[in-house]
């Protein structure tokens, strides 16, 4: 680690962190410096990076000394706590929490949707979420190519995308019912094995919850389009990685599925996964560990003339979280 950048990593011991790690490494990222903090419970740990035992920190105000970029993966609270310090330092921030992705001040950026954003940074640069990045990358292509009018998604959403707790108690509740054992809910609000429940975060007002409000306004703010018609639903289901959408898009102008399909397989980011004659269709345990959205299962819409339906499916852990926060960091030094 000679020459590059002086990277921190916030939260480094939790799944987007060490993903963002893998990442680094695979990516060749010019790295000359790397930090790892976390939570005080994980304070003398080590996180591996380029074969290198790295010590973990516990994160202060000091932290961000002689940092060139900072890739925030923790909480919320700590992320609007630190990230103006570390900018402060003289760091850029990419943060994946939900801190700053609406401040009219700070870019929210998918690389292969509007990279240019990042470019106008004031030293923070937001990453979505994960459900809104897995839905927004198909869109755009449908969007440059008819304009959409109105989108309808819902999101079967796996349970990493709730951290180590949700993984933990997926694979407990399926060991108890294998047992023939009592399941007990401990994290979720209702059971998860063998079962969907059709309400992630917290409700709000007119019953949607904050997981759909936010996949509204994050789309609308990255394609620059604030008066899309959105119609959410989102759904926690029994699959440890990877969420899927099916998305129903109306455009001003009629796309043929043909038409879709080539625009699919030309948008970087995007693998074209559609030959239902031989079954082939995205699904999560095909698309895990994968950096492109899956789209497949494209048909024109029998009810609106100009509405396509297709399906989608991303590795929320990569492309959705730690990826996308990479590609933002290559952006950025490229334009230096």
């Amino acid at each position: 680690m000679a020459n590059g950048q002086r990277i921190a990593v916030i939260g480094a011991t939790g799944a987007v962190g060490q993903t963002t790690l893998k990442i680094l490494e695979q990516r060749k990222f010019p790295v000359r410096e790397l930090r790892a903090y976390a939570s005080a419970r994980s304070a003398g740990k080590t996180v591996t990076f380029a074969g290198e035992s790295i010590p973990v920190q516990t994160l202060d105000a000091n932290s961000f000394k002689g940092i060139d970029l900072v890739l925030f993966s923790a909480g919320t609270e700590q992320s609007r706590e630190f990230a103006p310090i570390a900018v402060k330092a003289g760091a850029i921030v990419i943060d994946k929490s939900n801190a700053w992705r609406m401040d009219p001040d700070v870019p929210l950026v998918v690389p292969e949707i509007n990279g240019a954003a990042a470019r106008r940074h004031k030293g923070i640069v937001a990453c979505p979420n994960c459900t809104t990045i897995v839905t927004v990358m198909p869109l755009k292509p449908l969007h440059d190519l008819g304009r959409l009018k109105r989108v309808v998604a819902t999101s079967f959403q796996a349970v990493s995308g709730a951290g180590v707790n949700g993984v933990a108690e997926l694979r407990e509740q399926t060991m108890a019912w294998s047992k023939g054992e009592a399941i007990e809910s401990k994290f979720f609000q209702h059971q998860i094995a063998f079962n969907l429940i059709p309400h992630i975060d917290k409700f709000v007002e007119g019953g949607y919850t904050g997981e759909e409000i936010k996949l509204v306004n994050e789309i609308r703010k990255i394609l620059e389009q604030p008066e899309l018609l959105i119609s959410p639903t989102t759904v926690r289901v029994p699959v440890f990685t990877a969420h899927s959408i099916s998305i129903n898009a109306e455009t001003e102008t009629k796309i043929a599925a043909a038409d879709a399909r080539k625009a699919f397989a030309d948008f970087p980011g995007i693998r074209l996964y559609d030959d239902p004659a031989q079954n082939r269709y995205p699904m999560p345990i095909i698309v895990e560990g994968q950096d492109d959205c899956f789209v497949g299962r494209i048909r024109e819409d029998l009810s609106c003339p100009n509405a396509l339906n297709f399906w989608v499916v991303g590795d929320q852990l990569r492309k959705g979280a730690a990826l996308n926060g990479v590609q933002i960091a290559e952006l950025l030094i490229s334009s230096r």
